[in-house]
C-alpha cells in the first residue's frame, strides 16, 4: 500500500473535522485508495489546542511556510482562510511541487485564474471541492457526472446563513434583526455577519460555479450583488400569498451574447423543491441541455460535511485522476462577455407604499404598459382603519431590468408614491 503525506494549515473547525474523519474512516478510504492517507504535520497558531486534537504523534508548528517547503509532504490542506498569507503558502506549495487540496472560496474567487495557471505550469493539482456548499459533491458533478452537457444556468441556495435567516423570518414571523441574531447565537452567523448577509460569501461561490459551468475564467469582480438586509417581514407574506418563497440565490445563465452571473434575493415558486430548502441548508439546480434540470441539496457548512468534501478531493489526488482542474481544458477558456444587470432578464415582484386616492392604480399599471412588460400578479391591500396608507404589489413577466428600473423611477417621482419601491427579482427555475 502507497502513502501519502498530509500538511495542514489551519485545525478549526474543517481542520478538526477533516483530522476525525481520515481517523475515523481509515479503512474504508484505503479500501478505496490502496493508499494510507496521513497527516503528518499541522501548522496552527494555537500549538497547545492543536496538540489536544491530533496527539503526540504528528508534528505541530506555528511555522507554516516549514510545512509547504518539507520534502517529506506530498498534499497541503489549505484550511487557515483569507486571501493574503492563505494565497502566500498556496503558491508557496505549488511551486515546490505539493499538490494543494483547499476550502478558501475567496481565494479562488478573486486569484483561481493566477493559481491554476500555476498549478498547470508546476504539474500539480489544485483541488477545491470544500469551497462550495460544503458537503455537497456540486463541482465533481459538474465537471464530471455532467461533462456531456452544455450547462445552461446554474442557481443555488448557497449561503446557510441567509437560507436560515429567510426561513425564520417565513416560518416565525421573525425580522430580519431577531433572525440575525439567533443566527449568530446557533453560531450560523459570525459576530460581524456582512459576508454573509451582503451576499459577498454567495458571490465568491458563484463565480466558482460559473467558472465551472461555463469554462470561463474566475470572474468575481463582474457577479453583481445584493444581500438581505432590505427584506422586509411583509415581503415574505406577500410573496406567500403569490405562491412564492424568497431565497438569496446565486445565478449563472449563458445567453447569446454573454453570461448572467448574479447574486440576490428571489421569487420562487412554492411548488419548487429548491423553494422548500430550509433552515441552514444549500441547495443548488443545474440545467443540462440534455439532462434537464438536476437538484443537489445537503449540508453546506460544518466540519464534517466541508471534511467529506476536502478528503473527496484527497482521494482524487491519491488516484492521480486527470480531470482538468477547471473542468476544462485550459486551452479552451473562453472569455464570454458578463452581462451587467441592467440588461438582466427576469420577472419582478415590486411593492410600492402609496397615498389611498383614486385612479393611482391605474398611473402605476399604464406604465407598465407603456414599456410593454404584462403584469402577471397584483395585489391591492387595503388600508388599515385611520391609515391613509396602503402596499401595492405587482409581479411582471420577464423584462429586462433597465426597463423595469425606468418605471421604478417613474413611479417614485408620482405625488401619491412614499418612499422608496422595493424590487426583488423573480426565477421560475423550471427551463
Amino acid at each position: 500500500m502507497k502513502r501519502m503525506n498530509i500538511g495542514l494549515l489551519g485545525i478549526g473547525t474543517v481542520g478538526g473535522g477533516v483530522f476525525e474523519l481520515l481517523k475515523s474512516n481509515l479503512n474504508e478510504i484505503q479500501r478505496k485508495t490502496l493508499t494510507d492517507i496521513k497527516i503528518v504535520a499541522v501548522a496552527e497558531k494555537d500549538i497547545a489546542r492543536a496538540k489536544e486534537i491530533v496527539g503526540s504523534s504528528i508534528e505541530v508548528t506555528d511555522d507554516a511556510l516549514k510545512l509547504v517547503s518539507d520534502k517529506n509532504i506530498d498534499v497541503i490542506v489549505e484550511l487557515i482562510g483569507g486571501t493574503t498569507i492563505a494565497k502566500d503558502l498556496v503558491i508557496k506549495a505549488i511551486e515546490n511541487k505539493k499538490h494543494v487540496v483547499t476550502a478558501n472560496k475567496a481565494l479562488l474567487a478573486n486569484f483561481g485564474n493566477e493559481l491554476f495557471a500555476l498549478a498547470k505550469k508546476n504539474n500539480v493539482i489544485l483541488a477545491f471541492e470544500a469551497s462550495v456548499a460544503g458537503g455537497i459533491p456540486i463541482l465533481k458533478s459538474i465537471k464530471e457526472g455532467l461533462a456531456g452537457n452544455k450547462i445552461e444556468w446554474v442557481a443555488g441556495i448557497i449561503n446557510g446563513t441567509t437560507n436560515f435567516i429567510l426561513t425564520q423570518m417565513r416560518e416565525k414571523g421573525e425580522t430580519f434583526a431577531q433572525a440575525l441574531s439567533e443566527a449568530q447565537s446557533l453560531g450560523y452567523a459570525e459576530a460581524d455577519p456582512t459576508f454573509d448577509i451582503e451576499g459577498i460569501d454567495a458571490a465568491h461561490k458563484l463565480t466558482i460555479l460559473a467558472a465551472l459551468s461555463f469554462g470561463i475564467p474566475m470572474s468575481f469582480k463582474d457577479v453583481y450583488v445584493e444581500g438581505i438586509k432590505a427584506l422586509e417581514q411583509k415581503d415574505i407574506q406577500y410573496a406567500e400569498e403569490l405562491g412564492y418563497r424568497i431565497k438569496l440565490l446565486g445565478i449563472a445563465k449563458k445567453r447569446d451574447q454573454g453570461i448572467e452571473l448574479r447574486v440576490h434575493p428571489t421569487l420562487i415558486p412554492e411548488k419548487r423543491l429548491i423553494a422548500n430548502v430550509n433552515g441552514a441548508m444549500n441547495a443548488v439546480l443545474v440545467k443540462g441541455n440534455m439532462v434537464g434540470p438536476t437538484l443537489y441539496y445537503g449540508a453546506g457548512a460544518g466540519a464534517l460535511p466541508t471534511a467529506s468534501a476536502v478528503v473527496a478531493d484527497l482521494i482524487d489526488i491519491s488516484r492521480s485522476t486527470n480531470v482538468p482542474l477547471h473542468g476544462f481544458d485550459e486551452t479552451k477558456i473562453d472569455n464570454i462577455p458578463i452581462y451587467s444587470i441592467d440588461d438582466a432578464i427576469s420577472g419582478y415582484y415590486l411593492r410600492i407604499r402609496v397615498s389611498d386616492k383614486p385612479g393611482v392604480l391605474a398611473e402605476i399599471t399604464k406604465l407598465f404598459g407603456d414599456k410593454k412588460i404584462s403584469i402577471d400578479a397584483m395585489l391591492q391591500k387595503e388600508p388599515k382603519e385611520h391609515k391613509t396608507e396602503a402596499d401595492i404589489v405587482i409581479l411582471s413577466h420577464l423584462a429586462v431590468e433597465k426597463n423595469i428600473n425606468a418605471i421604478i423611477h417613474s413611479i417614485e417621482s408620482m405625488p401619491a408614491t412614499i418612499g422608496k419601491v422595493i424590487k426583488i427579482r423573480l426565477e421560475e427555475l423550471s427551463k
